[in-house]
């Protein structure tokens, strides 16, 4: 039975849940991807459904969450849409007792660094409270495996001689993002200590690739570009980050998922650390445009410096390595974006639009042009 997109919408996904009560299929695993309808939720629900396995996806569908990412996924057997917030104890339990979830990979999360500057409450709401929601149902429910899916700014900011995080470096959040995130992270081990829930959690580098909401820096350098609009960066561009690949990223999480041990932490990056001025002129060379669209602003306050993590435990213990080079990946996305401007332009309007001219105001006096 393939149900599309707009099938479901026309059923009333738009209410708190759709539960299908007649499933011809039998799973020897379900996983619940809270987040699912987001960037990297989404992504990890295709490579999911690769494998014989039910993927159940719980989103919110706020701003970043679009439905759109699931075209051609969604079919009400293999593939099951829920709507509501993981904060919803009672729409969390009957989600997994109506599906038999037996793993659970919570990507949820609010995200964007800025947004957690100018209020943080959804921060807290969503990365914290909502996390202990799932882990509580979780181990009521007995799902056999929880992954915490985080990021690595959980450790705060390096310097350019620092060497990258590793697993044991202290966590020294900067931003009510990462402090959220790093909140949730320690419940995750919490959950592990004190009631012996079958958890991990994994640490990723900053993610590229399809699907990624245009408020994030690659998608939005190349969606700016494509459309000949200004080019942001802030300060002086030369903060750096380790870039990797979206579907990289959701190999290392499925090999996570399938022989972490419980209380594992992995560490996941691309091993590409590029400036954000670096990646901008990349940018404008694979798009054409011109170099002249690049416009520094004001940077935000308490801005990292440099973030960058060492991958070789998980190398060793998972045997996963990035296979997409930086330069491969940053092309292919381009092109991406490029063939799907229908995607991100049906973004790009009203809320979005207002945002984006608060948090990348012109540039200030003393500030380059």
């Amino acid at each position: 039975m393939a149900v599309s997109v707009t099938t479901l919408l026309g059923h009333n996904v738009v209410r708190s849940v759709v539960l299908l009560t007649s499933l011809s299929l039998s799973f020897v695993k379900t996983v619940l991807v809270t987040g699912g309808a987001g960037f990297i939720g989404s992504n990890l629900v295709r490579h999911l459904l690769r494998t014989p396995v039910r993927v159940v996806v719980l989103d919110a569908l706020t701003y970043a969450g679009n439905l759109a990412n699931l075209d051609g996924v969604i079919d009400g057997e293999r593939c099951v849409f829920v709507r509501g917030t993981i904060g919803d104890r009672s729409l969390v339990a009957k989600t997994v007792t109506t599906y038999a979830v037996t793993h659970l990979v919570n990507c949820a999360a609010e995200s964007h660094v800025d947004r957690s500057i100018h209020d943080s409450r959804p921060f807290l709401e969503t990365n914290i409270m909502g996390t202990q929601v799932l882990l509580d149902v979780a181990r009521e429910m007995g799902i056999q495996r929880f992954l915490q899916m985080s990021t690595d700014e959980v450790y705060g900011s390096l310097t350019a001689t620092d060497e990258p995080f590793s697993t044991y470096s202290p966590l020294r959040p900067s931003s009510p993002y990462s402090a959220s995130k790093a909140a949730a992270d320690m419940l995750v081990g919490a959950a592990v200590h004190t009631h012996g829930l079958h958890a991990i959690v994994t640490r990723c580098s900053n993610n590229y690739g399809p699907y990624q909401f245009p408020e994030k820096f690659i998608p939005l350098m190349i969606v700016n570009a494509l459309s000949q609009g200004p080019l942001p960066i802030y300060g002086d561009g030369r903060q750096v980050r380790d870039w990797i690949h979206v579907d990289d990223h959701c190999r290392g999480v499925m090999l996570a998922l399938e022989h972490g041990n419980a209380g594992d932490v992995f560490l996941f990056g691309g091993n590409a650390e590029r400036s954000n001025l670096d990646v901008v002129t990349r940018i404008v060379q694979l798009t054409g445009a011109s170099a002249s669209l690049i416009r520094h602003v004001d940077d935000r306050p308490g801005h990292d410096r440099r973030y960058a993590v060492n991958t070789s435990d998980v190398e060793h213990t998972l045997g996963w390595k990035p296979i997409i080079p930086f330069e491969e990946g940053l092309e292919d996305t381009v092109r991406w974006y490029a063939e799907h401007s229908t995607w991100w332009q049906a973004i790009l309007s009203g809320e979005y639009r207002t945002y984006v001219e608060q948090t990348y105001p012109a540039p200030s006096a003393g500030q380059p042009s």
